[in-house]
């Protein structure tokens, strides 16, 4: 998929949106929309490099690697709560859903810094012209899915929505791999597309409510190849919970 470099305005992707449930930026496009220089989420990625191993898998496999923190976003700014474990629903996530996973949060500084926030309410903005002037509750999740074994499962629970209103899905990196293919689906009809994200912090834009997706293994010839990502969700009523509570 040729990635919308030249989308310059927020109504192009909202109408993008709109029109098909979901969008594909690539860095530069990201970049414009956001305000934000792409040497400031270059500096972001060292931070990838001490993510700790999930140990919630059901396949009980040890190639996923990440990091938690979640986010309260009131007029477009975000505010970092605390922290707080991950949970769905059986709905969602047939693998991992109705258990609360508590994961260790981002690292400080990066956590709460200024450019970090400011890309969580940027991506925000980018959903609807409305959605920064409600509340909207925010996971932030960091994924290195390492070729162990010479394979890694970006989504070991298959072709998924996640539960929220907005789901963003930002490659960070990709090294020494082969796959890692994105697919969606609309929910309603049986469309589909394939494509890959290969460009450093390109981002795809999706409706969680029109839009099922999941990303296909990736292959390397030895354990060193990854991937990574940063996924962000975002849902007006409140954090996925056991409960109703909400932060």
């Amino acid at each position: 998929m040729k990635l919308a470099n030249d989308i310059q305005t927020h109504h192009l992707v909202h109408q993008s949106l709109e029109d098909q449930g979901f969008c594909v930026l690539g860095s530069k496009g990201l970049c414009s929309l956001l305000g934000m220089d792409l040497g400031l989420l270059h500096s972001f990625e060292p931070y990838w490099n001490s993510l700790a191993q999930d140990e919630y898998l059901k396949d009980l496999g040890k190639y996923r690697f990440r990091r938690h923190s979640s986010y309260k976003l009131e007029h477009g700014s975000a505010l970092l709560v605390p922290h707080r474990a991950h949970w769905q629903s059986l709905d969602y996530n047939a693998l991992h859903g109705g258990i609360s996973r508590m994961f260790k949060p981002i690292e400080s500084p990066l956590q709460d810094s200024f450019g970090w926030l400011k890309l969580i309410g940027g991506v925000a903005a980018l959903f609807s012209p409305s959605a920064c002037a409600q509340t909207l509750y925010c996971e932030a999740h960091q994924f290195r899915i390492k070729t162990i074994g010479g394979i890694g499962r970006p989504t070991p629970e298959g072709a998924h929505r996640d539960g929220v209103d907005f789901v963003a899905v930002i490659l960070v990196a990709r090294q020494g791999i082969k796959g890692g293919e994105s697919r969606i689906f609309k929910i309603q009809g049986s469309e589909g597309i394939r494509f890959t994200l290969d460009e450093p912090w390109s981002i795809l834009l999706m409706n969680d409510h029109r839009i099922m997706h999941e990303t296909t293994p990736i292959r390397g010839d030895d354990d060193s190849g990854y991937r990574d990502t940063l996924v962000l969700t975002y849902r007006y009523k409140g954090f996925q919970e056991p409960s109703s509570s909400t932060v």
